[in-house]
Parts: C-alpha cells; sequence; structure tokens
C-alpha cells in the first residue's frame, strides 16, 4: 500500500498535523502523513495500547459496542483514534492543531475519509 498517497486526504482537514494508519495488532503505522516534530511511529505503537486498553475495558463490562473514536485532547492539539469500521484491526490516528481545528468537523470529515478505504 502507497500509505501517504491513501492518507493524502487527510491534509485537507483544517489544523491537520499529521496522519498515519495502524495496525492494532503490532502498532506498525502502516502509511504515514505530515507529523512535524510528532514521532508518528512512536505515536502509533502508543495509541495502539490505547486502544487495546478501551477495547479489554469495554469486555469487562460487557458492552457489546464498537469504538467509533477515542479523542485524546491537550492543551495544543487533539488526538483522534477511530477504529476502522471495515477492520478492526486497523485504525486511524490523527494529529490536530487545537487552535485552527474544528473538532466536530474533523471527526465528521475523518469519518468520511474512512468510508473512502477498503481494507476488508
Amino acid at each position: 500500500m502507497a500509505g501517504n498517497v491513501k492518507l493524502e486526504k487527510l491534509n485537507e482537514i483544517t489544523g491537520f498535523v499529521g496522519a498515519a494508519l495502524v495496525d492494532s495488532d503490532s502498532g506498525m503505522a502502516l502509511g504515514m502523513l505530515g507529523g512535524g516534530p510528532i514521532n508518528l511511529e512512536v505515536a502509533a505503537a502508543g495509541n495502539t495500547e490505547v486502544v487495546r486498553a478501551k477495547r479489554r475495558v469495554a469486555a469487562s463490562l460487557g458492552l457489546s459496542d464498537n469504538i467509533e473514536d477515542i479523542l485524546i485532547t491537550l492543551s495544543k492539539q487533539y488526538h483522534l483514534v477511530r477504529p476502522l469500521e471495515s477492520n478492526q484491526d486497523l485504525f486511524l490516528y490523527v494529529v490536530l492543531d487545537r487552535a485552527r481545528a474544528n473538532l466536530a468537523l474533523a471527526r465528521h470529515e475523518l469519518k468520511s475519509f474512512e468510508q473512502t478505504l477498503d481494507f476488508k
């Protein structure tokens, strides 16, 4: 897969800093775009642990629901983690500049972007 070609559309989200398509089993980034000062490979591995932890908690609670997205709000950034509906083994990780991003619009654009992917 040519990761940057697939992820290029995410660059159009207002406030975009970087993104990665991540394998939630291995923590490996399958594709990356941007990132600036953020090491997307390290972030991909770290956010894999976040997804696994949330799934464990959901299972412990007996929830039969899927994670739509996980939002981590920092003072200067939003970090969005979105497991793919079409393949729960993969997730999108997107970093946005909080001062420029519209969180609701970014979540909508990320969901729309996911519909363009085909990883069944």
